[in-house]
């Protein structure tokens, strides 16, 4: 049915209603409850393959690259992975906002997203069990190519559990019950340090299998990470009214379809994202290794801070989508600007730290004492300046992208995130790091300027959210 946000449905019932007379207090109260475990839980995720990182630092160089080059090659289908299953959060949202029939439609949201992530993570696992012709064919150097091909053949059989785990933390998210995914995720972060120590390094009676053992480790704690959710969605009693496993082989095609529809252009949109990023990573080490070290330790630090309004920007898809299946024109507005501010003044305050205190952020990276050190320290000082710029910027382009989401309106930001990032951003930092002699400067300024050009247009995008029509 082709509506309008400002239509409010015969069907809105008393949840709409109650949507309208909340104050902005309460929203931003709301926000945060549901907000918390989200960001907690993209940092928990993270540090999974940062785990096995951190122990090849003990092996050697070698073993380090190997497994930054297979983390990166994994990331990437991860990503389009997710990206496709993160649309069955505005789609459970939405149900549950517009109460008809919510705990079938958001069973059948559920399946139908983990049958999408069994779809999308197959070529995936094709292509990372054969990550050594991959890694060839992008030039990369035989025998790092070699080193993390062994290990993505454990690492790559945790794709489809991730991608999976995805689908049942959106359904959770949605449904307002995060924290059931995020002590999943502890667990599995448990589970992967005591594994990955034990295969690399031969402890606990284990075998000594070096930095494959840190991938199978990752792998059996990821689909551990799967089940436990699955369990808790399965048998806590919060879920248990809604019988979300249920009849789970019928399929239903058409909202099969919806999940691919809205999923898709998310996916596109974050790999918009991280492509640009790691071509600024890859354009960097053009420019020689204090640059690209200097930019590893910046980026690194600012990628922390970004948890902050990812999470923030989750959970505004989830309470505008609520408001947007109920018909609640001033709730869905509420809710957006609610989460919108909070993550621009969250990364305000961090840009103020970032360009008054560099120092301190930097000591936790790299040994500022050690002279040979100094130039790395001062470079990344300098980069982390343009990082405080765009911290605004991109948490207001991230939070924006996750209202708009909640109105189902998925292919408009990846249009401005692919112009922003790759018309805008990109070849301005090209232009001037390596025509003009601003260096890795250069690169960070039209990093810069994308994310200033896609919040500006997101955020003008969902100001005109009364005038788009969408299907629901």
């Amino acid at each position: 049915m082709e509506t309008t946000m400002g239509t409010v449905s015969p069907h809105s019932g008393p949840q709409a209603g109650r949507g309208s007379n909340q104050s902005w207090s309460k929203e931003a109260l709301a926000t945060l409850i549901l907000a918390w475990p989200l960001i907690l839980t993209n940092l928990v995720e993270l540090a999974l393959t940062t785990t096995n990182l951190a122990l090849m630092r003990e092996i050697g160089p070698l073993a380090t690259a190997a497994v930054t080059l297979a983390n990166n090659l994994f990331f990437f289908f991860a990503i389009c992975g997710l990206g496709v299953v993160t649309a069955v959060t505005p789609l459970v949202a939405s149900s549950l906002g517009a109460r008809d029939s919510a705990p079938d439609d958001i069973r059948r949201t559920m399946q139908q997203g983990l049958w999408a992530a069994a779809i999308v993570s197959f070529p995936g696992l094709v292509c990372l069990l054969n990550g050594e012709a991959i890694l060839l064919l992008l030039r990369q150097d035989p025998t790092i190519a070699r080193e993390a091909a062994h290990y993505l053949h454990g690492l790559a059989w945790s794709l489809p559990a991730f991608i999976g785990y995805i689908a049942l933390r959106s359904t959770a998210a949605a449904m307002g019950k995060p924290r059931a995914a995020l002590w999943a995720a502890l667990g599995a972060i448990i589970i992967n340090a005591v594994l990955a120590w034990g295969l690399t390094f031969g402890h606990l009676g284990l075998p000594e299998l070096g930095s494959p053992g840190a991938g199978i480790a990752t792998g059996i704690a990821t689909w551990a990470m799967f089940l436990l959710l699955a369990a808790s969605l399965a048998f806590l009693p919060k879920f248990r009214r809604y019988r979300l496993f249920h009849r789970f082989g019928q399929p239903d095609f058409e909202r099969l379809g919806r999940i691919f529809r809205l999923g898709i252009p998310i996916a596109v949109t974050l790999l918009f994202e991280v492509a640009v990023f790691n071509t600024a990573a890859i354009l960097m080490g053009m420019l020689g290794e204090t640059d690209l070290a200097a930019h590893g330790i910046a980026i690194q630090i600012a990628s922390v801070s970004f948890m902050v309004p990812l999470g923030l920007g989750q959970a505004a898809t989830v309470r505008v989508g609520m408001a947007y299946g109920a018909r609640d024109r001033l709730a869905a507005t509420r809710s957006g600007w609610t989460a919108y501010a909070m993550g621009v003044g969250f990364m305000a305050s961090m840009a103020v730290l970032m360009l008054t205190a560099p120092h301190l952020l930097i000591a936790g990276f790299i040994d500022l004492s050690n002279p040979a050190n100094q130039v790395v320290v001062e470079r990344a000082a300098l980069f982390l300046v343009f990082a405080g710029l765009f911290q605004i910027v991109d948490g207001a382009q991230v939070v924006a992208s996750g209202m708009l989401r909640g109105l189902h309106d998925t292919t408009a930001p990846m249009l401005i995130a692919g112009f922003g990032y790759w018309v805008a951003g990109l070849p301005l930092g090209v232009l001037l790091a390596f025509h003009f002699g601003f260096g890795g400067s250069g690169i960070w300024l039209g990093l810069v300027s994308g994310l200033a050009v896609v919040a500006v247009l997101m955020t003008s995008r969902w100001m005109m959210r009364d005038r788009l029509k969408m299907a629901h």
